[in-house]
């Protein structure tokens, strides 16, 4: 039997009467990338919400190494190791890339508010802010202010952020968006590299991207599972061709 980091049964939301998100039954395996795509309006996004707790299911339930945590709230989910990032620009513009990342450490020592502290004992994280900011290629940025930073290279320090929080599971939501074909090459072998010894779930548009970094790919549509493989079972599905319909071309094509 496989080893299930995340499972969701049946998972639902509905609002007032539109259903969202249809009796999902999710599987994510320890130590896969994950992809859930899906045409706009599938339901990908609200499945992030309801997984992180940002919006409660109306029915299903949510299972985190094999433990019910349908009811807990998001600072409980993110303690037990399930970090969300992208959700929106997670940085502060005008810190320093180094002082970004050591606010992601600082959250895991639970000292995130504790911004009387001496300068003094923050510099004992500078030394792991490196470590992180050498793993995601930015060591060299680390005394830039972020805010002048290109935006792949934000995208990059978001990750190290997150992997400041030292997350037993990373969900990102649409890490390559908006990006030029350079940065989105540079965030996708940044996203295998850092995948090793953690598990990935992510919502992806770009059909290269899944095909190139993914184990397994769950496809939404209209809220329901409509497929799960990998890249090739999946893209060679004739009711996913017809859900992407002009993307098919696009999901043939990616490999």
């Amino acid at each position: 039997m496989a080893d299930i980091i995340l499972e969701t049964r049946n998972l639902t939301r509905e609002f007032k009467g539109f259903v969202a998100v249809n009796e999902v039954s999710l599987h994510v395996q320890r130590g896969h990338i994950h992809a859930l795509i899906g045409p706009n309006g599938a339901g990908k996004t609200t499945c992030f919400n309801l997984l992180t707790k940002f919006l409660e299911p109306s029915s299903g339930q949510i299972l985190f190494n094999g433990r019910d945590i349908t009811m807990l709230q998001p600072a409980q989910i993110a303690r037990m190791g399930i970090i969300r990032s992208f959700q929106i620009s997670a940085v502060f513009p005008h810190l320093t890339v180094l002082e970004n990342v050591r606010i992601g450490l600082q959250r895991n020592l639970g000292t995130s508010f504790h911004f009387w502290k001496s300068e003094a004992t923050l510099e004992q994280l500078n030394e792991r802010a490196m470590a992180l900011l050498e793993e995601v290629g930015l060591a060299e940025f680390a005394p830039s202010l972020t805010v002048d930073l290109p935006y792949g290279r934000k995208r990059a320090l978001e990750i190290a952020t997150t992997l400041a929080m030292e997350p037993e599971l990373m969900l990102l939501d649409e890490p390559t968006q908006g990006m030029g074909h350079e940065d989105v090459r540079r965030v996708t072998d940044l996203i295998k590299k850092v995948s090793k010894g953690r598990t990935v779930l992510m919502v992806e548009h770009n059909m290269s991207v899944v095909a190139g970094i993914c184990d397994r790919i769950s496809v939404l549509q209209r809220g329901a599972i409509l497929a799960e493989g990998d890249y090739q079972t999946v893209s060679q599905n004739p009711q996913v061709l017809e859900a992407y319909m002009g993307s098919a071309t696009a999901l043939e094509g990616a490999h």
